[in-house]
């Protein structure tokens, strides 16, 4: 079984390697003077810094340091330097004293001054540490949201490319069409606003996306032109319900996503139920989120699952714009209707 070492067991053994290496080296090399049981002292040393630094690292981890406010990231940086240069001099110091291992000859301090030496020199060596972690998590963070960004841009394309293939797809172009012409006789101004509807289906379809949000409103006049054509051919099967809090309007949403939504549902739900069925689109404010739920009548099956299309594109989208702050669930309601819910945070206009 092959072994896998992070970077950070790397960087730990590779730097205090060194350190070990250059204080021998000096030693031998430059010192002036014999150090009394330097080589277990400054083992000591090393295995005290590797220790402290650790569980330093575990502090930052366990409290997400990194994920602060810039402010609070410098401040904590400070103190947690401070913190841990005190304990890492009070271990070494302490020590030292148990094994008895002071050096014959040179000047004697009393052990709160010896701490404070050692507090001093010890703060330099943290700082520098905690300086190239810090460094490294930033590197690492930006190098990261570029390739989220990358990511997002391509799933954007992909899901415009599906949209347009769907919408351009000759059954739904056949069936709005027929309906329109079915109504060119019967009633011309309702064919007129059909002609509209479609072609502003057709033209969000044909656009480039670029950007990673939409207004709410924008998103829901396409939903509602796509519904109406909808209604057309499902006449009375169909029936469609908003429930919109006006405040939510102008909320940012990723484009085409409540539109992939709704289209799943009437392919997924109503056209396989011969009697048709409800489409129910709500949009709120709860609990400082904005919550937009899409239920349709059916049951969710085999032809819905996690690696579909509509399903993954949402989950992914929302977890690369909003970094897990954002959630999508789908899920049945008793045995007639299917939920789908999308959670983002607010975003204050």
């Amino acid at each position: 079984m092959k072994i896998i070492i992070s970077k950070y067991w790397i960087c730990q053994f590779i730097g205090w390697g060194a350190n070990f290496a250059i204080s021998v080296f000096y030693y031998l090399n430059l010192s002036t003077r014999k150090i009394d049981h330097f080589y277990a002292l400054i083992t000591i040393s090393v295995i005290l810094g590797f220790m402290v630094t650790h569980i330093m690292r575990l502090m930052i981890k366990e409290y997400q340091l990194l994920n602060k406010p810039i402010k609070i990231q410098i401040l904590s940086f400070i103190i947690l330097t401070i913190v841990f240069a005190i304990i890492y001099a009070c271990a070494y110091v302490g020590l030292k004293k148990i094994l008895n291992m002071e050096e014959n000859g040179a000047p004697k301090f009393s052990m709160l001054n010896e701490i404070t030496r050692n507090s001093i020199n010890n703060f330099f060596l943290l700082f520098i540490w905690n300086l190239l972690y810090y460094t490294f998590h930033y590197v690492e963070r930006t190098r990261r949201q570029e390739v989220d960004t990358l990511k997002l841009q391509s799933l954007v394309k992909e899901l415009e490319l599906k949209t347009i293939k769907s919408h351009i797809n000759p059954h739904f172009i056949f069936n709005a069409l027929n309906s329109i012409r079915a109504l060119v006789d019967e009633n011309p101004s309702r064919a007129r606003t059909a002609i509209t509807e479609l072609s502003n289906i057709l033209r969000s379809s044909m656009q480039t996306e670029k950007l990673e949000t939409v207004p709410l409103q924008r998103e829901l006049s396409i939903v509602k032109d796509y519904l109406a054509l909808e209604k057309m051919r499902f006449e009375e099967r169909l029936i469609v319900e908003m429930d919109i809090d006006e405040d939510t309007l102008e909320q940012p949403v990723p484009p085409m996503m409540l539109q992939t939504l709704v289209e799943n549902a009437i392919k997924h739900g109503i056209s396989k139920k011969v009697q048709g069925g409800t489409i129910r689109v709500t949009s709120d404010f709860v609990k400082n989120h904005h919550e937009i739920v899409v239920q349709n009548s059916g049951q969710l099956g085999t032809y819905i699952n996690e690696n579909g299309f509509g399903v993954r594109s949402t989950q992914d989208r929302l977890n690369l714009l909003y970094q897990g702050k954002a959630s999508f669930a789908i899920k049945n309601l008793g045995n007639e209707m299917v939920e789908s819910r999308i959670t983002m945070p607010l975003v204050v206009i």
